[in-house]
């Protein structure tokens, strides 16, 4: 089967298509034939080996995990023997974290894993890339930030995987949502549920009097330090992209503030957790509660300028790999 993999850290070049072994399911998994798959900022930053604290885990000099993708959609192609929730043909979605890479034709996934059944409402390529945006901020803005109704919340890159769908959960949640991004995207953040649009181009919220409940920078724009005085008394800062400033800040804050810094790696979460998670957001989808935005879609052999696009900083939604 065709498969991305890389075994250099580095700008987008170091990602080659190549002829690899299809998977075989073991007893507990099932082989999924991929249509559709996600790129996300994630995937650029895993790419780079950035930040340098992440490669604890990637591999100091070069990647531990050759294989390319996290997010995924398509179909089942067949099923181990112990497996019982899931046939050939069902069509599902999911993340396969750590293992071969979801750049490819084929991904084997434990039945048991973050895997679910794809609404029929939405497409395979709006799918894929529900464990980015959607999965993240739900995380974050739910389980960390323990959001509630008629909060005042500010989302930093609203127009993003992440900032679009955190726009959209916040408004489920009965918040009131200022999103942070260009004036060229006001519009359509507008429309997927903002009550109010700063455009970062002309204003800076930092130096406005107005405070937020919650703070959730979901590109890692702006420090605690930078936000602490946009903060209500006991408001908290999120971002999902982590630093040794942000832990820093993280510990101090837990200790010696009202204010909050936290920080939560998602992905890290146990995968029972992560697949009851990825129901309720497909219960979302299937009350046309939550949409997923599609920016660009690549053929998989143009995964390289998939991942320089991703790498500009302006995408708007998700980017897809179609296979």
């Amino acid at each position: 089967m065709k498969a991305i993999r890389y075994t250099n850290y580095g700008n987008h070049d170091v990602l080659k298509i190549a002829e690899t072994e299809k998977p075989e399911p073991r007893p507990n998994e099932i082989l999924v034939k991929i249509h559709s798959a996600s790129v996300t900022r994630a995937d650029t930053m895993m790419r780079r080996g950035s930040p340098y604290i992440g490669r604890l885990m990637l591999g100091i000099c070069k990647p531990k995990y050759t294989g390319v993708g996290t997010g995924f959609a398509g179909t089942v192609e067949a099923a181990g023997s112990k497996v019982t929730d899931y046939k050939i043909g069902d069509a599902v979605f999911g993340e396969s974290i750590f293992g071969s890479g979801t750049n490819a034709e084929y991904v084997c996934v434990p039945e048991d894993g973050i895997i679910a059944k794809k609404p029929e409402n939405i497409s395979f390529s709006e799918a894929c890339s529900v464990c980015d945006g959607p999965l993240t901020s739900l995380n974050f803005l739910r389980d960390v930030g323990k959001i509630e109704k008629e909060q005042k919340v500010l989302i930093v890159g609203a127009s993003g995987s992440l900032g679009s769908a955190a726009v959209q959960i916040a408004k489920y949640y009965g918040a009131t949502v200022t999103a942070v991004c260009s004036g060229g995207n006001s519009l359509w953040v507008k429309e997927l549920g903002a009550d109010a649009i700063i455009d970062y181009t002309k204003e800076d919220f930092t130096q406005a009097k107005q405070q937020y409940d919650i703070i959730y920078d979901t590109v890692g724009k702006h420090s605690f330090s930078n936000c602490k005085h946009s903060l209500t008394p006991h408001g908290i800062y999120l971002s999902p992209v982590f630093g040794v400033g942000n832990l820093l800040q993280m510990l101090w804050t837990s200790k010696f503030s009202d204010k909050k810094a936290k920080f939560s790696a998602t992905g890290l979460r146990s995968a029972n957790d992560l697949r009851v998670m990825l129901n309720e957001l497909k219960g979302l989808f299937e009350d046309n509660k939550l949409q997923a935005i599609i920016d660009k879609q690549f053929p998989l052999e143009e995964i390289a300028d998939a991942h320089a696009y991703v790498d500009e900083g302006h995408k708007r939604g998700n980017v897809v790999i179609a296979i």
